[in-house]
């Protein structure tokens, strides 16, 4: 089993922020992990049961409740982190954090 994206993957991907039509040239299954991202992530979650079924027509039951958990644990670990202002070890105090980045710019 291949792991990980190719590089054109992973230009489609960025590339979908600019031009949607990019994201065709992943594979379906990829395009619906990135859909569940942006579902669960959102300010006020909720997957109802059309795009239930529109989601688990590519993932089956297991792999979306996986992919789930890991989504939503990754979010709650990044929210602690802003939350906390944990900085990585080798960042200064000068370091800005780069969430900051994003609002002050």
């Amino acid at each position: 089993m291949r792991k990980g994206l190719t590089e054109d993957e992973v230009q489609a991907a960025i590339g979908e922020l600019q031009a949607p039509e990019a994201l065709e040239l992943l594979p379906a299954k990829t395009r619906t992990a990135l859909r569940v991202v942006d579902l669960l992530v959102a300010e006020h979650p909720e997957i109802d049961e059309p795009t239930f079924r529109e989601l688990t027509g590519e993932l089956d039951e297991g792999e979306l409740l996986e992919l789930s958990a890991v989504i939503v644990i990754g979010a709650g670990w990044q929210k602690m982190i802003e939350a906390y202002g944990i900085r990585p070890d080798y960042w200064s105090e000068a370091t800005p954090m780069p969430w900051q980045e994003d609002r002050d710019g």
